[in-house]
């Protein structure tokens, strides 16, 4: 049965983010339970390794408009115009896509799913809107990260159901004790989103504590052409150049996290931020704004993380310094912030995919 059921997931590009990594998750563990699986993209490289199962099929090809939108549009028109190259089920991820996916869908007779991956509030432009107030009410499925974005979605389409992010990293069982010595503070993301990540503020936040704690850095992980010039600059103006490491854009992100002692999310706005569950889930203690959405959903605060107001500098900084300053607080994070994150697990979210898959297969 599961065999029988294609299902093409569809992204404007593979390249490093966090819903690429939802997406190349749930398509490997798909892939695993014998579902045939397909990503589609519409421009950009890969970087996440997918099960030898799941076909990619690159939709790149610039025809007679020299936009995304368009051009995708198109090209997924004209590959589902072959009846043999079309699935049971389509998932579609990102931003404006449903633009693309559900008008499509609809023409070939094709249920759709798509999926938010952020919160609605971070969100201000006329296409979004139109988007969804004139194409979500005809998807079949609207996924959602967290109760907060519910209610307004429920409005665009009452087959709106909450769908988390599931941890891309197996959760350790026993924390062992970290190497003090390296007093590493970690931030991941991408440098271009500075504004979202909130990294602008970082650098501003980490400069009296770095100063005042002896031996602490602070190590940005993340690719970026224009937002690290930005950074860079920053850095190099309030003189912590020697304290703040750029690594640029790092594979190996589980080996980075299990080797740092304090992860720090700083962003303006998240869906479920992916890296937040990543880092818990390999003991690291967490301090994180608590932004609109996500965090609060997943720490809770002075017991496996440390939740401040949101874009509170002064209270982030205070925060930030006790947490360098007292190991034992470290200690007891890095123990409790695994247990937390059952709900997030692989096999929990996946065989909740598998339940949609099925429910709209035998339909």
């Amino acid at each position: 049965m599961k065999d029988s059921i294609k299902v093409d997931f569809l992204i404007g590009s593979m390249e490093a983010g966090g819903a690429q990594r939802v997406i190349s998750n749930i398509a490997n563990y798909l892939a695993e339970k014998g579902y045939k699986i397909r990503i589609i993209s519409l421009w950009g490289p890969d970087h996440y390794e997918l099960n030898q199962s799941i076909t990619r099929v690159r939709l790149h090809k610039r025809r007679i408009f020299n936009t995304i939108l368009l051009n995708g549009f198109l090209n997924l028109l004209f590959f589902y115009r072959k009846k043999q190259n079309r699935p049971n089920i389509v998932s579609s991820h990102i931003d404006l896509y449903g633009l693309i996916t559900i008008p499509v869908c609809k023409i070939f007779n094709i249920k759709i799913i798509v999926s938010e991956h952020n919160n609605h509030l971070a969100y201000n432009n006329r296409a979004q809107s139109i988007c969804w107030n004139y194409f979500y009410p005809y998807a079949d499925l609207v996924t959602i990260l967290t109760e907060f974005d519910k209610e307004f979605f429920l409005k665009k389409n009452k087959n709106t159901i909450v769908l988390p992010n599931p941890c891309s990293f197996e959760t350790i069982l026993t924390t062992k004790t970290k190497n003090t010595e390296l007093k590493q503070i970690v931030a991941i993301g991408n440098l271009d989103r500075y504004k979202h990540k909130g990294f602008d503020n970082l650098i501003e936040i980490v400069k009296p504590v770095l100063e005042g704690s002896e031996g602490w850095i602070l190590k940005i992980v993340g690719d970026g052409t224009f937002g690290m010039d930005y950074l860079k600059q920053k850095v190099k103006r309030l003189q912590l150049s020697e304290k703040v490491i750029f690594t640029g854009y790092q594979k190996n992100i589980q080996g980075i996290l299990s080797n740092s002692d304090i992860f720090i999310l700083s962003s303006r706005f998240e869906g479920l931020p992916m890296v937040l569950l990543e880092a818990m889930s390999q003991g690291v203690p967490c301090i994180s704004y608590d932004c609109i959405s996500g965090p609060s959903d997943i720490i809770t605060h002075n017991k496996d993380g440390i939740l401040v107001e949101n874009q509170n500098i002064e209270a982030m900084q205070d925060e930030l310094y006790k947490l360098t300053s007292n190991t034992q607080l470290r200690r007891k994070l890095a123990k409790n912030a695994p247990k937390a994150l059952e709900k997030f697990s692989i096999s929990k979210v996946g065989k909740q995919w598998e339940e949609i898959l099925h429910t709209f297969n035998n339909q």
